[in-house]
């Protein structure tokens, strides 16, 4: 009579399943991992790009009042919107404003340009 326990195989697969369970659970938690890192950096960037939006613009207001008073307006914006302005340049009547909203691990600096529409440029 046989046992149980071996099967045909002689019991050399036994706790194969065991195995082949931790390998499937390991490459399921990696992939949920990266599926919340690269989430975590687009919202990141969309955050970025909100608070340069609105700092930009924001600057181009008060481009009129010189360029430290416009710049000062952006940080104060940004600053209100959980970001930190990197760079802001006036040239005339245009801003551009670079901001980060750094979320998790991830900063990324997303650039943003305001002020009147060009001559030609009609849509």
């Amino acid at each position: 009579m046989r046992s149980w326990g071996r099967g045909l195989a002689g019991g050399r697969e036994r706790g194969s399943a065991t195995v082949w369970g931790v390998v499937v659970a390991t490459v399921l938690v990696a992939v949920f991992g990266g599926v919340l890192l690269l989430g975590q950096a687009v919202v990141a960037r969309h955050r970025a790009a909100a608070a340069a939006d609105l700092a930009a613009l924001a600057a181009a207001v008060s481009w009129s009042h010189g360029p430290e008073a416009a710049c000062a307006t952006a940080t104060r914006v940004a600053v209100a919107q959980g970001a930190r302005i990197v760079g802001c340049v006036v040239t005339g009547e245009v801003v551009e404003v670079t901001a980060r909203a750094p979320t998790g691990p991830f900063g990324p600096p997303v650039r943003s340009r305001a002020g009147p529409p060009l001559a030609g440029d009609r849509r």
